[in-house]
């Protein structure tokens, strides 16, 4: 940077690229304190040089946005993200391709703050200029209809949920093949839609075909094998089919305590689907050994 700063001065619009740059390493390197303060000093350079509303200052902007919705400064992310969305729709139109990606950032904050019908608006413009610019089985397409099953599903719209997250899963069981992860990872969400509406026999199958494709894939110790152990064990729990609940809820609580230590919310969260378990079964010294295992 001091090179750029001298041979360009201290405020050129090249120096504040670069110190964006920088900021965008060190964001993915999980420093965003650093990550925030090199996005502000490049956001000030470009708005002294180049004006508030240049189309150069959005990127910027957008990537500052990020760093505040990971804090969970969500009013703070909003209004850039708002702000940057204004910038690019006045400088390219309301439907240009590169808007798609400010669109997708905001209807992510919206999704994660419960805001609903706002990401579910948002999502939809995404998939609009997905399918017309890079085509339905583009990977950033597919993912923005996975987004909106999701929204859909948060919102209890079922059907329509269903109906894209089976679209998704015939594109991933097509393009990426039935026993890669991202076909996992979608079998999973549409288990979990049919088991929120009680079709247990719809989902099981689902959750079974899903974690095997992971065992094959991540090996049998995968921390990330711990979650579809539990969302199986939770099926079978409310099936009734409680030795097979207790069989994947010990695999994923020795999986948890090997990766993340007894401490962890999720180590807790899967003693406590134990002890409810036990209690179930009328286990009743078990399960207050479980409750008292997760206060520890």
């Amino acid at each position: 940077m001091t090179i750029s700063e001298q041979a360009l001065g201290p405020e050129h619009p090249d120096v504040a690229q670069t110190l964006a740059g920088l900021a965008t390493l060190c964001a993915q390197q999980g420093e965003n304190a650093e990550a925030e303060r090199l996005y502000q000093r490049a956001l000030h350079i470009l708005e002294q040089v180049l004006g508030p509303e240049h189309r150069d200052t959005a990127g910027t902007i957008d990537g500052l946005a990020a760093i505040y919705a990971d804090q969970g400064k969500y009013v703070e992310a909003e209004a850039l993200y708002q702000r940057a969305l204004a910038i690019s729709e006045q400088a390219l139109g309301p439907d240009h391709a590169n808007k798609s990606g400010l669109l997708n950032n905001l209807a992510n904050l919206y999704w994660d703050q419960g805001k609903y019908e706002q990401a579910e608006v948002l999502y939809q413009r995404v998939l609009a200029i997905g399918e017309r610019v890079r085509g339905p089985e583009h990977p950033d397409t597919v993912r923005t209809l996975s987004n909106l099953a999701g929204v859909y599903a948060d919102q209890g719209k079922y059907e329509q949920a269903e109906l894209l997250y089976r679209r998704v899963l015939a594109i991933r069981e097509r393009v990426r093949g039935l026993e890669h992860s991202d076909t996992a990872t979608i079998l999973n969400s549409l288990a979990v839609l049919y088991a929120d509406q009680g079709k247990y026999e719809q989902a099981e199958p689902l959750y079974q075909r899903a974690l095997h494709i992971w065992e094959q894939q991540a090996g049998t110790e995968r921390s990330s094998l711990a979650y579809p152990l539990n969302n199986l064990a939770e099926l079978y729990t409310l099936q009734g089919k409680h030795v097979e609940a207790t069989a994947l809820y010990q695999r994923a609580l020795s999986i948890w305590e090997q990766t993340l230590g007894l401490q962890h919310p999720h180590t807790a969260e899967t003693m406590h689907g134990l002890a409810q378990l036990g209690e179930t079964q009328g286990k009743s010294e078990e399960a207050r050994a479980w409750h008292y295992s997760c206060t520890l």
